[in-house]
């Protein structure tokens, strides 16, 4: 299978082209946040405060890294459970959020609003955040210090390898393999 090479931010070509099952390499900027970070972020909104970057046609890296060892840029930065950001997700890509990475299922509604906004939902593979966060080439925490593992980083990648879980016209690679098993 081949992989595709994507450079971040996503364009609109790019998220056409995107269907599930797709192996890529990502390269550009991501900017992680988890529950903490996100659950802060709508209550920023609420109060009418601006949120710490410019979402519209960024990606989101749902993990929580661990802290440097000595002569490296991060320590391990694997995937953390997309589900517990679903709450906050429709929002998010309703102000243009174009991409987010992490791992395991999405609510319906989080899958309607990706295809509704034209966004992507990738996959990176737990169990691998040593190996994944080679792929990390700087970081800088841009908000919510307090948080520690949870603050809000911008991070640099090149290469990073995730596969699409949920593309923008609907296609779910979890769904298709269930029924390709099901066929079986």
């Amino acid at each position: 299978m081949v992989q595709k090479k994507v450079t971040l931010p996503l364009t609109e070509e790019d998220i056409e082209s995107l269907k599930a099952g797709d192996r890529v390499l990502l390269s550009g900027i991501v900017y992680t946040a988890r529950d903490a970070a996100h659950k802060r972020m709508a209550e920023q909104e609420r109060q009418g405060i601006p949120l710490p970057f410019e979402v519209s046609g960024q990606v989101i890296y749902y993990t929580g890294p661990t802290p440097a060892k000595p002569g490296e840029v991060i320590g391990s930065a694997g995937p953390t459970t997309s589900g517990r950001m679903d709450l906050y997700t429709p929002a998010l890509l309703e102000k243009g959020l174009k991409g987010m990475i992490g791992k395991g299922y999405r609510s319906d509604e989080v899958k309607e609003a990706i295809k509704k906004n034209r966004a992507v939902y990738f996959g990176a593979v737990g169990g691998a955040a040593a190996l994944i966060s080679r792929s990390i080439k700087s970081v800088e925490v841009i908000a919510y210090d307090d948080l520690g593992p949870e603050a809000i980083r911008k991070m640099a990648i090149v290469d990073f390898p995730v596969f699409v879980i949920n593309d923008a016209h609907g296609g779910d690679i979890y769904q298709e393999g269930v029924e390709k098993y099901r066929e079986q």
